[in-house]
């Protein structure tokens, strides 16, 4: 009876072992992701993306009165699953979502740049967030101005206005009008922009997206002169030097208001290096650059590319300062969709309708883990992308956050 006894225990024992392997592990998959770690994990956040995509399809266009009753519903039904910090896009074409002395309001918001905005509605946003014990970060996009090289909507309130044709600002077919990172005067007009925000609102942190250079010769007048100088650095390393000046003076700025300074930068570690010129290594294992880090790993745990939890403990394990959050960003947008670049994966976010949850689970088994962010609220929320899919996901999403 005892080995008998014995017997039982130890099938059950296997029984529950295999129910949480089945969790991660699918058939014909040769990567996977085993964890007994509780699912359950205290003070993480759980973030979520308001873009400028956001504003112009939920808020332009409505009166004081109708745009309050919007943000509120926005935000009761962020308290309502769960989240607990709001990254609001306050800057994104070189404007601003709110009253400032630098920069013109957003047309993503008002009719045309520069036109009188209804009122605060940065202020309205991180009161009525606080008051639901909501975090607020400050999304900044520092160096783009517009998509699209058509200048013409831009106000001569814009700061970009007096440089258009200098080497302050390019125009790059193909890819937009972009501030020049190598400009000084460029970095003392982004920086007093995020000291005017830290000056006028209680916000929580400051972040940056993952746009920075927009191409290879937008600063080659400022590289032949630091030559001429005695410059010794190769081009490459001058525009990773000239986005790190930026994050050092940037994060020295937000720290002067005890305030949280992040980055989120390509989830691809090779691409942040070899295309955008960021050098995310140096942000996550030398002090004075970042409090987190929020690397946008949009792949799924079978993208035969980029897999999902391989990424996130690369990311995880370069990470050497203990002080540094990792805060993955997750795809919410790919849900039901066909994801092409995954290659042999492509077909993963068709036929699972728990992926996210599971990306969570298994980025909290990673010893830097502080939360996570997902991409973007009209992609879990708007009506327009409720297919029955979107809703299983979103519900599995729901089922575990209530469950933290």
């Amino acid at each position: 009876m005892i080995f008998l006894k014995k017997g039982l225990i130890l099938i059950c024992l296997l029984l529950g072992l295999f129910f949480t392997l089945s969790i991660f592990l699918k058939p014909n998959s040769t990567k996977t992701f085993i964890s007994l770690k509780d699912t359950s994990i205290k003070d993480e956040y759980h973030a979520m993306f308001f873009s400028y995509l956001e504003f112009e399809s939920l808020l332009k266009g409505k009166d004081e009165v109708e745009m309050k009753n919007t943000l509120t519903t926005i935000l009761d039904k962020l308290e309502e699953y769960d989240y607990n910090l709001l990254l609001v896009q306050v800057r994104s074409f070189s404007d601003a979502i709110y009253p400032s002395e630098i920069f013109p309001s957003s047309m993503k918001v008002v009719e045309q740049e520069g036109d009188e905005l209804p009122f605060d509605i940065l202020d309205y946003i991180v009161s009525e967030a606080h008051s639901r014990n909501m975090e607020v970060h400050a999304w900044v996009n520092p160096y783009r101005i517009r998509n699209t090289t058509d200048g013409s909507t831009i106000s001569v309130k814009n700061p970009c206005y007096k440089w258009l044709g200098s080497n302050h600002v390019k125009q790059i077919e193909g890819k937009g009008i972009f501030y020049n990172p190598a400009s000084e005067e460029v970095r003392t007009l982004i920086l007093q922009g995020i000291e005017e925000l830290l000056n006028n609102y209680a916000i929580d942190g400051v972040l940056f997206d993952d746009y920075f250079y927009p191409d290879e010769a937008i600063d080659e007048l400022n590289y032949q002169v630091y030559l001429n100088k005695g410059g010794t650095l190769s081009l490459s390393e001058y525009h990773l030097e000239q986005v790190n000046e930026l994050v050092r003076s940037t994060y020295t700025l937000v720290k002067k208001y005890n305030k949280k300074f992040g980055i989120s930068p390509e989830g691809n570690i090779d691409n942040n290096y070899q295309q955008n010129h960021a050098d995310t290594l140096r942000w996550i294992t030398e002090e004075g650059y970042i409090d987190y880090i929020m690397p946008q790993i949009y792949f799924g745990f079978y993208n035969e590319r980029k897999p999902f939890y391989e990424t996130v403990r690369d990311w995880n394990q370069r990470i050497t300062l203990d002080t540094i959050e990792l805060i993955p960003a997750l795809a919410f947008y790919k849900v039901g969709q066909e994801d092409t670049y995954a290659l042999s994966g492509k077909g993963e976010w068709l036929t699972n309708t728990d992926i996210i949850r599971r990306q969570i689970i298994a980025s909290r088994a990673v010893s830097h883990y502080a939360g996570f962010a997902l991409f973007r609220y009209e992609y879990i929320f708007g009506e327009q992308y409720e297919t029955e899919t979107v809703l299983k996901e979103r519900e599995a999403l729901d089922d575990l956050l209530h469950a933290s």
